[in-house]
């Protein structure tokens, strides 16, 4: 019998990955403060509940997709209220960008009450998740993390074990990081060949068959060329909050980030001007200003 999911948080990426849990025959009781989604899944065969702190009781395990560790924190402790009705045995997979210390802290908290976390971070985009072309990079305890493969493997296309809590939310830092300056790189590498007399989508084009290539070309390529930043596909205010984090981790740790507090600044620039919720392909914004194009 496949085990009963909780599903908590339906946005961009949660909404997916919840109806691929509901493809691959997994029960599901959803929540999400936007009545909207909830009454989406629930129409394509998932349940509800009338109050989130009723979904322990009713599942094996309980999948979170939202913002950050706060958020989380807030919603372990005081919607699902697990530390008090919580049960043994129950598994919480965390897919929040999540601060390492306070997902570690959590799960020594939640293992106290007989319960099992793994912070089991997403590297892709909302649209990757869709068509199942993410991976979950995931911290915790190993049995456990190989008891639910096959809920990774309902929802992504790879899952990678980092080692004991903390680590998954770590490498989506790292992830992340390197992704903020790879598109940083191709909106600079843009902006020189827009001034130089080239042409914008010929330029995309040679860079992605150069040993220059990366996924960030494929991802954001076009909208930077196209100045196509909304709808957004990743809202640029969650990426600034990210690399908020990963400069607070990194002075944490007296690790230098360089390029990442440029980067930052950049991000900042774009904010003040209003562009929160664009697209993180925006980047580009920041240097035709700079560039004056």
């Amino acid at each position: 019998m496949k085990p009963r999911i909780g599903y908590i948080g339906l946005g961009l990426m949660g909404g997916s990955l919840a109806r691929h849990l509901l493809s691959a025959g997994f029960p599901l009781t959803v929540h999400d403060l936007d009545p909207a989604k909830v009454d989406a899944i629930v129409k394509a065969g998932g349940k509800t509940v009338s109050s989130p702190d009723q979904i322990a009781a009713q599942v094996d395990v309980i999948i979170m997709s939202l913002p950050d560790s706060q958020v989380v924190s807030q919603a372990v402790n005081d919607s699902l209220k697990l530390f008090d009705t919580g049960r043994k045995g129950l598994i919480l997979l965390d897919t929040s960008t999540a601060d390492p210390v306070i997902s570690t802290e959590l799960a020594a908290r939640l293992r106290q009450n007989g319960i099992e976390m793994l912070d089991s971070t997403i590297s892709g985009t909302s649209t990757m998740c869709a068509a199942k072309e993410s991976i979950f990079m995931v911290g915790g305890k190993k049995e456990i993390f190989e008891q639910c493969e096959p809920l990774f493997a309902a929802m992504s296309k790879g899952w990678i074990y980092m080692g004991d809590n903390g680590t998954g939310a770590a490498i989506k830092l790292v992830v992340n990081l390197v992704l903020a300056l790879t598109r940083m790189a191709l909106a600079e590498g843009l902006t020189l060949a827009k001034k130089a007399g080239l042409d914008p989508l010929q330029t995309l084009e040679v860079l992605k068959k150069s040993a220059a290539y990366s996924k960030s070309m494929d991802q954001k390529g076009l909208r930077m060329v196209n100045r196509q930043f909304v709808p957004p596909e990743g809202p640029l205010a969650m990426h600034y909050k990210d690399v908020q984090l990963m400069l607070a981790v990194g002075a944490r740790l007296n690790c230098p980030l360089p390029l990442l507090s440029l980067n930052a600044q950049a991000l900042a620039s774009e904010m003040s001007k209003g562009r929160g919720d664009w697209d993180t392909s925006d980047i580009i914004s920041f240097y035709d200003e700079l560039a004056n194009i």
